[in-house]
């Protein structure tokens, strides 16, 4: 028994992909017959048919759908081993995929990315930015080699992802100059039903986090009226520098603009128990990685700078009330 290929593999990939011989051929840059021959010997080697030829068109059969599966689990294990083996050479070059939500990748990491590429220029550093949710799919996956989120991990993947608090930043109420807070600068919470907010959208760790502050101070979201919702912070943050809106933001998106004096950090005033408790919402930047997956020694060393740096840069927050 000969036994299956790699390049079988690839070839049986291709063609699952096009459905169609030469297309395949022609991705691969070898000849249909080539593809005809890979094919006809992996089923001929199993006894199965792992494409129905239907006139000129092929559909996937049911050992195909399976052999897809399996097949493209092997190759990524394959491609996983042969970055670790190019990695011992102590760190001179290699490939790290990361993945990262949207507030996290424009304003918290590309200094650690500068720091790491300080110490290990030679490695390349290829990352993708998305929700919250995008990334622990994508992480979950294998799409990435570390995900950086901070929003929740659903529970559905919480035995696939291990996840660990790397960083923290600050979630505030702010407004624009139009806005009648503007001038007050503090608030209580029976005023934030009383304004127009617009939002992240769902899948966003920024509204998550806003829900779950919302839901902490006995407000539910539909008392809240939403007039605009965006896929991005900075959409939402251009929305009410001109606007009457308010929004729940990252301290990091609107450090500029507060120095500017274009916008206005909002405190919000906790006074349900005669306390008058500023409230503070502090929200976790979690890294993610797979349970199961091999972990590259370029990944390990990125993990162990992250963490390095929380524990540097640790800090108390007072005694504000925070969420």
């Amino acid at each position: 028994m000969a036994g299956m290929t790699l390049e079988q593999l690839k070839i049986f990939l291709a063609v699952a992909q096009q459905l169609h011989f030469t297309r395949a051929a022609e991705e691969l840059y070898i000849t249909q017959p080539a593809v005809s021959a890979a094919i006809h010997n992996l089923e001929q080697e199993y006894g199965v048919k792992l494409f129905h030829r239907i006139g000129r068109h092929i559909e996937i059969a049911e050992a195909g759908k399976l052999l897809q599966v399996e097949a493209q689990k092997i190759l990524d294990q394959v491609s996983l081993t042969e970055r670790g083996l190019r990695e011992l050479n102590n760190l001179q070059r290699g490939e790290l995929k990361l993945g990262s939500s949207l507030t996290i990748g424009n304003y918290w990491l590309p200094s650690k990315i500068s720091e790491f590429k300080s110490r290990y220029p030679g490695i390349q550093i290829d990352c993708s930015l998305a929700n919250t949710e995008e990334i622990c799919v994508g992480t979950a996956t294998g799409q990435f080699d570390l995900g950086l989120v901070e929003g929740d991990v659903k529970p559905a993947l919480q035995n696939t992802l291990e996840y660990e608090i790397v960083g923290s930043d600050r979630l505030q109420i702010v407004v624009g100059q139009k806005h009648p807070w503007f001038e007050w600068g503090e608030i209580d919470l029976t005023q934030l039903t009383k304004t127009l907010w617009v939002m992240r959208e769902p899948g966003s760790g920024t509204q998550q986090r806003f829900e779950e502050a919302l839901q902490n101070w006995g407000i539910n979201l539909s008392e809240l009226n939403v007039i605009l919702v965006f896929n991005s912070g900075e959409m939402t943050k251009a929305a009410i520098e001109d606007g009457v809106g308010a929004i729940g933001i990252s301290e990091l998106m609107v450090k500029k603009e507060i120095q500017l004096g274009t916008l206005r950090t909002i405190q919000v005033i906790d006074n349900r128990e005669g306390n008058s408790a500023i409230t503070e919402i502090v929200r976790p930047f979690f890294k993610l990685k797979h349970r199961q997956r091999f972990q590259t020694a370029l990944s390990k060393v990125f993990e162990q700078m992250l963490i390095s740096s929380m524990l540097d840069g640790s800090h108390q927050h007072g005694s504000k009330s925070v969420i």
